[in-house]
């Protein structure tokens, strides 16, 4: 089984490929599918972004195709849930890795509630256009300062850690990141689903 990933992240990509390890299904970014462009990313939820994604792909790929895509916000308590689904452009639509850091840091400013809750929603359509939707979720706490080099267009990566553990993102292995992330659980969903096509 062939299915395209709508990204170009290359870390996403690591992560997502990771997820589907000893099963029988080749993931292909649109890179590697030979797509060009992306989706516009203007919904207002999680669900509605991913879906745009995965449709994209599934748009400028063969008619028996499988897509799917991706799309997490970081809800902050301390800014009432913000940035939400603008977690990738609230520091502004061009501002690197770093900016969107420093952004993020400087808004949790003296801070004392410095908890967040990561959320994941996967949009996977089949061949004949089902859409299928998965969520994965975990909780954790920002730090004040970035503990080491983020991942790759991976931002929180650097400042996140999740509850249970005293590692921030980029500090954790693939596997180890799978199996605890809010994206690993809801791939871990999506892995579930597709396995009952396997058989």
């Amino acid at each position: 089984m062939d299915i395209i990933l709508s990204t170009r992240n290359p870390s996403k990509a690591e992560q997502i490929k990771a997820s589907f390890k000893g099963l029988p299904i080749s993931i292909l970014t649109l890179a590697e599918a030979g797509i060009e462009g992306e989706a516009v990313e203007d919904g207002l939820t999680l669900e509605q972004n991913a879906l745009k994604k995965a449709l994209f792909a599934h748009e400028y790929s063969s008619p028996d195709a499988w897509t799917m895509a991706d799309d997490t916000g970081i809800f902050i308590h301390h800014l009432h849930g913000a940035p939400g689904i603008r977690a990738s452009r609230w520091a502004g639509d061009t501002a690197s890795t770093e900016d969107i850091i420093q952004h993020t840091l400087k808004q949790l400013d003296g801070a004392t509630d410095r908890s967040a809750t990561f959320e994941t929603t996967v949009a996977v359509i089949t061949p004949d256009g089902a859409q299928h939707f998965f969520t994965g979720k975990v909780n954790g706490t920002i730090l004040e300062a970035a503990r080491t080099a983020p991942q790759p267009k991976m931002p929180y990566s650097a400042i996140f850690v999740p509850d249970g553990t005293d590692l921030v993102w980029a500090e954790m292995s693939p596997e180890n990141e799978n199996r605890i992330s809010q994206r690993g659980k809801a791939f871990k969903l999506v892995r579930e689903f597709l396995e009952k096509f396997l058989k």
